[in-house]
């Protein structure tokens, strides 16, 4: 008897547990099926603008194309606009009830921008030059790699004259741009140009004076064009961080080079206790000449603790047409070498004159280094550094040097 009572009570257990699970089960499948109810008979109310066009690459968020709606948007995230046509917007929102809903609408990712023909009202070449004046004109665009340009009328390189001219851009979306001018051909002067002294030079002492404050760092930028730099010198003029040059290729796809004074300037800088940063000059035409260009850099820092950044330093702007390259893919590519730069632990930096970052650099997520040779900037964008002259003269160095103030806070 006692075997048999102890069976049915095991067996009692097992029935209860059962029961609980089933009642479990069945509770959990009531409060879905109620919460998907709720969420299918959820009141929706979104009222949406008319105008749901994106330019291209232009940040908008969710809500900029939502005049009403009956709750609260959970994530009010950036739009992506890389891609032209039409695009699926899906984001969540609590509504007014406190239930939590999807919803989708739907915008288009449209260029309307003109290309850029990057050209005064006269344009001057020497007579017989071996020039093709339509790949030397800068002529680009914010979407298009390849925008078409062409120059309507009629010259002669080897005739010296004026000669009225139209130049055309068209990009792939249609938008059309067109420029008037007038090509100058003239005789090439003989003999050498004459060296003259400049009595304008920027003197790093002035400066120091001038700019020196309690959230400013003064520094140079340095390659071999200035040759043995003195740092004991420049340590006592002042000078509290420098931007030394890496070295850079030879041509787009060309072999790397190392700047023949870099290991010297950086065993030297840190001899003399002064902060380093270090930029390198690129030639790159794509993202994976871009990445291949930082490996090589951080290969050369190994050695190195630099406490400043890594400067991404692209000027190619007189051969601009042969990297068919749109303005957002440069900036693409720049930041690709930035962002791999930054994965092995480096800060990134791009370097830019004020006129290419005004008109062509799209903004970037990284610091800026102005280039920009007057006393006081106007550049309305952010920037870390800035390079205020190109004709700096101090004790320590016997050529030129770049000037930069640093901004700390």
């Amino acid at each position: 008897m006692i075997i048999k009572e102890k069976g049915i009570h095991k067996r009692t257990i097992v029935f209860i547990l059962i029961g609980i699970v089933l009642v479990f089960l069945i509770g959990l499948l009531l409060f879905q099926g109620y919460h998907w109810y709720r969420i299918r008979t959820a009141k929706i109310e979104v009222t949406l603008k008319k105008d749901r066009t994106l330019e291209f690459a232009s940040k908008k968020r969710v809500s900029d194309y939502i005049e009403k709606i009956n709750g609260t948007i959970v994530h009010d995230d950036w739009i992506p606009s890389t891609k032209l046509g039409k695009q699926d917007v899906t984001f969540e929102f609590v509504n007014d009830d406190h239930i939590k809903v999807s919803y989708t609408y739907q915008v288009e990712i449209v260029d309307t921008v003109e290309p850029m023909i990057w050209l005064g009202k006269s344009y001057t070449v020497y007579k017989d030059s071996e020039i093709n004046l339509t790949k030397a004109i800068l002529c680009g665009d914010n979407y298009d790699n390849r925008p078409t340009c062409i120059i309507k009328g009629d010259y002669d390189i080897h005739t010296v004259g004026e000669y009225p001219l139209e130049y055309e851009a068209i990009d792939s979306s249609g938008n059309r741009e067109s420029q008037s001018f007038t090509l100058r051909v003239i005789e090439k002067p003989e003999g050498k140009k004459k060296e003259t002294s400049s009595s304008n030079d920027t003197y790093f002492e002035d400066v120091k004076k001038k700019y020196k404050k309690k959230d400013t760092k003064i520094g140079i930028d340095i390659s071999s064009w200035q040759g043995e730099v003195d740092f004991k010198k420049i340590k006592e003029a002042g000078v509290e961080f420098v931007m030394v040059r890496i070295g850079g290729t030879l041509g787009t796809n060309q072999s790397y080079f190392l700047d023949k004074q870099f290991q010297r300037n950086m065993k030297e800088a840190e001899k003399y206790g002064i902060d380093t940063g270090v930029y390198f000059y690129s030639y790159a035409n794509s993202t994976k000449s871009a990445v291949k260009d930082a490996k090589w850099v951080i290969q050369q820092l190994k050695p190195y603790k630099i406490k400043l950044s890594v400067a991404f330093d692209w000027e190619e702007w007189d051969h601009f047409n042969d990297y068919h390259l749109s303005f957002f893919g440069l900036t693409n590519m720049a930041e690709t070498f930035l962002d791999t730069i930054q994965k092995a632990g480096y800060d990134g930096m791009l370097y830019s004159s004020k006129t290419y970052l005004d008109n062509i650099w799209y903004p970037t997520k990284y610091d800026v280094w102005l280039a920009h040779y007057t006393d006081k900037t106007n550049y309305q964008g952010n920037y870390k550094i800035w390079q205020l002259c190109a004709n700096g003269k101090i004790d320590g160095i016997e050529n030129y040097v770049d000037i930069d103030i640093m901004y700390t806070e």
